[in-house]
């Protein structure tokens, strides 16, 4: 089986809420330094350019964007061109009709999914968390929607529909598009064991045999208190914890009931030991772009990182990782199976 070369930008930067245009001349600056073919995808996080923490409906309807001709697909679609690959990000979506619910009269209507998100005349849900994927010719090759949203989500978006696989030239080849709390198990249900699950992410990449899981964040610290308190030396690790719950949440990916901690040297950067070719094969590169910053009072863990995952290896490998306060664009290559 042939291998090659998946180079990856992973764009990590803390956004002002509601400051689209500034967002994106932040972006530009930090990928001035990138040039045409030097890298084959472009990942920047969840909601980037509009941020992520609006109360309600109406603080975020003036942010919503059409998913071909927002300030987020201009950008995108030029920067793929520019760069001559594929680039990927977040944006909340404006729905331009609403969604029609399927007739219980009819008997071939299937029965709707239990959904915590409800659409009334007082809380109309607007629009969606999504995220684009653009080729290197700056053409929408397909738009995401969250379909596990956060409770921040849920004042004003409708969920998706569910996971797409995606069957892009190599060296993506097969890859999928999740977004943060996707990871994470569905309204209704409930985390049993490491062990049990569920973890349908990790369970419908396995069955789809996904070799490239992108994941677009804008994932929070646990605690309130920001960073005050943190030392400066700490601020600029990664966070482990967070890590860890990632890696964990994917569990099928690589799990052998072993061990569940992330596969790294002590400082945190490189797993112990190099894969064999036969593991490059096989593996699910799974790549994380988080956020950083602090939007009305919660505190962004940033943290961005690559992982390489196989089927019955007992140990996720972390590849490459940003510190929780690194502001800038992590170049990282791999090597995967075609």
């Amino acid at each position: 089986m042939a291998s090659s070369w998946l180079r990856v930008a992973v764009v990590q930067f803390a956004p002002k809420i509601g400051e689209v245009h500034a967002n994106i001349a932040k972006a530009h600056e930090l990928c001035r330094g990138l040039t045409p073919r030097s890298v084959d995808l472009v990942c920047f996080p969840e909601m980037i350019f509009t941020g992520y923490m609006f109360p309600d409906a109406p603080s975020i309807a003036p942010h919503l964007e059409h998913p071909q001709t927002g300030p987020t697909a201009s950008f995108c679609s030029e920067l793929a061109r520019r760069l001559q690959c594929v680039v990927v990000a977040g944006f909340p979506e404006r729905l331009e009709l609403p969604v029609s619910e399927p007739s219980a009269s009819s008997p071939s209507a299937p029965a709707p999914a239990p959904n915590p998100v409800s659409d009334s005349p007082t809380h109309p849900l607007i629009g969606a968390n999504a995220a684009n994927l653009y080729s290197p010719t700056g053409h929408l090759l397909h738009t995401y929607h969250k379909s596990n949203l956060f409770p921040t989500d849920r004042t004003w978006a409708r969920p998706g529909p569910g996971f797409t696989a995606l069957d892009l030239p190599a060296p993506l080849v097969r890859t999928a598009v999740a977004i943060c709390n996707d990871v994470n198990v569905t309204a209704g249900e409930a985390w049993t064991s490491l062990e049990r699950g569920p973890y349908e992410l990790a369970g419908w990449c396995l069955r789809e045999r996904v070799r490239v899981l992108v994941v677009l964040n804008a994932w929070l610290r646990a605690e309130d208190g920001g960073m005050e308190g943190v030392e400066e030396e700490e601020r600029e690790q990664p966070n482990w914890d967070v890590l860890n719950y990632w890696a964990m949440r994917l569990r099928p990916l690589w799990a052998k009931d072993v061990d569940n901690e992330v596969s790294t040297r002590s400082s945190g950067t490189l797993a112990d030991t190099a894969p064999s070719d036969s593991d490059e094969q096989q593996n699910t590169v799974v790549i994380v772009c988080n956020r950083l910053g602090r939007e009305r009072g919660k505190t962004f863990v940033g943290s961005s990182s690559m992982f390489a995952m196989r089927p019955g290896s007992g140990k996720p490998r972390l590849l490459h990782v940003m510190g929780e306060r690194e502001e800038g664009v992590g170049v990282w290559t791999v090597r995967i199976g075609s």
